[in-house]
């Protein structure tokens, strides 16, 4: 299996070896190399060697295809098919995917480009990709049965078209989708603008990923293909906390952040100590009259949403998806609500005859995060993580942004935990305490019930026969 080695040190020179004139016809007619990728790391931005320049966004836990110029045209390969995802370190998961990976890469091009992409099929069925958002010929479009035949397994089909406008966009199967999403098949998709925008502002730091969901049972690989909402595992990039790299930016950075939703619901993604605009979707560039601050948006399914703001705050800041049961890993979701309830002399009856048993979520869930109790092989704890302080208690759609003046421009690597300054820590107060005013509740209606006078009813009872409980003829006399 073909690997990344050395694919930094050496992309410039692949793709600018098979981009010359010099290239024989018979290279220039055979297939792009297909680049694969396994390690499930961030990946540093893959800077173009060839075509129109830009400025190329960062994959968190992903990469960028490469591509070769063929007489004008940039060509990339896709390869569908299975593949085994590390979703946090210790817990993988058998998913399908592109390249080697789930979501499979991104690919990025200018606006303009004359884009030819090769698919692959070696899933056990066929496929086919939706260009999500892209303007493109109908027989382009990547819907199976409708604008084009099924790629059958084994066979390669084509897709050629001209990138015509600027923005964040996706790529996704069109057959079978109910199956081959929920197993992992999705990946980013980036047009650059081939000139100054009047909408689309230059950035220092360009991140991008997508949110995906799985139901995996705890100890076992294979998702649940026919699961609709009680999903366990929500993730970003099929990665989940604490298992999703850090987004890394110098202090006073411009940062965009691209994220799109081919989840069954939405995310609402909030940033800690910042405000950002939406300046795009996957209809592109929003107006500029329409941006407004914010510190959440939602991402509904099927959506893309393009963030900026200004990393004026150094610190590390939480950035995670608001709804709580999705910075929460699987064996959460149906453990009953117990708070409150005393267990003592019920436990004691139970450990008799089960010494394992042990009391769950009695205070509340926190206590989950000190358990030490045996979990199935290949299972990612519900609540973990350890930051400077503690344990974090967080899973699924969560990171941190982490914001440094001294970070150097383009350098990624995570700076470690942020050294704060004397005095900016919250701290115990060891001092009196004023007895504190509580609010009263209490209260009557703010539209008094209407009174409804009792009337006396009288009720006789009629036996089959028409007679009455008594024996005599039935009457209806009171």
């Amino acid at each position: 299996m073909l690997s990344r080695r050395n694919f930094f040190k050496g992309a410039g020179a692949m793709t600018a070896a098979v981009s010359a004139a010099a290239v024989s016809r018979v290279a220039m007619a055979a297939l792009p190399e297909a680049v694969i990728q396994t390690r499930p790391d961030t990946m540093p931005p893959l800077a173009p060697s060839s075509g129109r320049p830009y400025n190329p966004v960062v994959t968190l836990n992903g990469w960028t295809l490469p591509w070769r110029m063929n007489q004008g045209v940039k060509e990339f390969h896709l390869v569908a098919e299975p593949v085994v995802r590390e979703m946090s370190p210790g817990f993988k998961a058998h998913l399908w995917g592109y390249n080697g990976q789930s979501p499979g890469p991104t690919i990025e091009v200018v606006e303009g480009d004359r884009v030819r992409l090769f698919v692959t099929n070696k899933l056990p069925e066929h496929t086919s990709i939706h260009w999500h958002g892209q303007r493109l010929p109908n027989g382009m479009d990547g819907v199976a049965g409708l604008n084009q035949k099924a790629i059958q397994p084994g066979k390669t089909m084509v897709y050629e078209f001209v990138a015509r406008r600027p923005g964040t966009f996706m790529y996704h199967p069109h057959a079978d989708e109910m199956t081959q999403m929920a197993m992992g098949m999705m990946g980013s998709w980036i047009t650059h603008p081939k000139a100054k925008h009047p909408l689309i502002d230059e950035v220092d730091r360009d991140f991008v990923f997508l949110l995906n969901a799985y139901d995996i049972d705890p100890g076992s690989y294979t998702p649940r293909i026919m699961t609709m909402m009680d999903f366990n595992l929500w993730s970003w990039n099929s990665r989940v906390f604490p298992g999703i790299d850090p987004l890394v930016v110098r202090k006073n950075d411009r940062v965009r952040i691209r994220i799109g939703n081919l989840t069954m619901t939405n995310h609402p993604i909030h940033l800690h100590g910042h405000e950002f605009l939406v300046t795009g979707t996957d209809g592109g560039p929003t107006s500029k009259s329409s941006r407004w601050p914010e510190v959440t948006t939602d991402v509904a399914v099927g959506q893309m949403r393009q963030i900026d703001f200004l990393a004026d705050e150094e610190g590390d800041w939480a950035f995670h998806c608001h709804k709580s049961h999705h910075t929460m890993n699987a064996m959460g979701h149906d453990v009953p609500t117990m708070i409150g309830v005393d267990h003592r002399g019920l436990a004691r009856q139970i450990t008799n005859l089960l010494p394992d048993y042990m009391v769950m979520a009695e205070r509340g869930m926190a206590d989950m995060t000190e358990m030490e109790m045996p979990l199935p092989d290949n299972t990612e704890r519900m609540m973990t993580g350890e930051g400077p302080f503690g344990s974090v208690e967080m899973g699924g759609m969560f990171s941190v942004l982490k914001v440094r003046k001294e970070q150097k421009p383009g350098d990624y690597k995570d700076p470690g935990w942020y050294p704060h300054p004397q005095g900016t820590i919250a701290f115990e107060w060891t001092g009196a305490l004023a007895e504190p005013a509580r609010f009263q509740s209490e209260g009557g209606q703010s539209m008094p019930a209407k009174s409804m006078p009792m009337k006396t009813v009288e009720a006789r009872v009629r036996k089959p026969g028409g007679r009455s409980a008594g024996g005599k003829p039935a009457s209806n006399t009171k």
